[in-house]
């Protein structure tokens, strides 16, 4: 045993022989630990990019103050085919009632102005918000066998009326969700989202197939939905940091419904994202955003 314990100590001295020895004629030992260059702007750069949402683990830093507001107006360039007629074929006493015709809506483009209506447009992430409490709560109804919201936008935790104005029950189904609900003839119900959705999902009824509709949760609220002439705003946005936005349509050719458009000044990809930082109290017009046929499948 002592003869092992002896033959441990002699190479553990030989060891530190060695080192005491690393770097001998090259001139004196810096004391203190050497800062290597390339590690650290490569440090940065991850640092960077994960701020920017690039998909790293550090979180966003706020670095900017106040508020801004963005807004622009979405138009179609070219004329919209005549859109399809809907297959009714249940419940036609109400569904079909008078002679009257359902027609699918995932274009709708504004005849005097060509303004698209419902692309979504929102904040992927947010390192500020200015109002924490979720507003009044969202109506969506239902009338004539379809809903009359195509696209609706509301906050994680806001409530959302499911209203059946029709004389005969419907079944909501929010994808996504456990929401999956029977509501009677003339009734209405409360469905309040937990968590938010990455894009927006389909909102159909399982007693009438052709019925559709999307909805887009998201937690800090900073979402919009364009109206018929093309419109959004999105008030009330951190200034002062780069932001990065998320846009989306029904019959968009990117990925997943991704809208994208020829913007360089706005760093707009084909995923449908842009980028931009707004000062504070700036409302921020991005004016007239040209859709071309080929990016909406029009």
């Amino acid at each position: 045993m002592a003869k092992t314990f002896g033959w441990r100590c002699d190479v553990a001295l030989a060891a530190a022989v060695l080192l005491a020895c690393v770097g001998c004629g090259r001139g004196a030992p810096v004391a203190g630990p050497q800062a290597d260059g390339a590690a650290a702007t490569a440090l940065r750069a991850t640092l960077a990019e994960a701020s920017e949402g690039g998909g790293g683990s550090a979180a966003a830093v706020s670095t900017g103050t106040g508020w801004a507001t963005l807004k622009g107006t979405f138009t179609f360039l070219g004329s919209p085919a005549a859109p399809k007629e809907l297959v009714v074929d249940k419940d036609t006493e109400v569904c079909s009632r008078g002679g009257m015709k359902l027609y699918e809506r995932s274009l709708i483009v504004d005849d005097a102005t060509k303004g698209l209506a419902n692309v979504v447009v929102f904040l992927r992430k947010s390192t500020r918000v200015k109002t924490e409490a979720s507003p009044d709560q969202v109506l969506f109804d239902q009338k004539n066998c379809e809903f009359l919201t195509p696209v609706f936008a509301a906050r994680v935790g806001q409530p959302v009326s499911v209203k059946n104005s029709d004389p005969i029950g419907h079944n909501t189904n929010i994808s996504g969700t456990s929401f999956n609900q029977l509501i009677p003839a003339g009734d209405s119900t409360i469905f309040t989202s937990g968590r938010e959705t990455g894009l927006p999902v389909s909102v159909t009824c399982n007693i009438h197939p052709w019925m559709k509709a999307y909805a887009v949760f998201r937690e800090d609220g900073y979402v919009a939905v364009s109206a018929n002439n093309g419109s959004f705003t999105i008030p009330d946005l951190p200034a002062g940091e780069p932001l990065e936005f998320q846009v989306w349509h029904e019959r968009a050719t990117g990925r997943s419904g991704a809208l994208s458009l020829d913007q360089p000044e706005l760093k707009w990809n084909a995923k449908g994202r842009f980028k931009l930082t707004l000062t504070e109290g700036e409302v921020r017009d991005l004016g007239t955003l040209e859709v071309p046929v080929d990016a909406i499948g029009g």
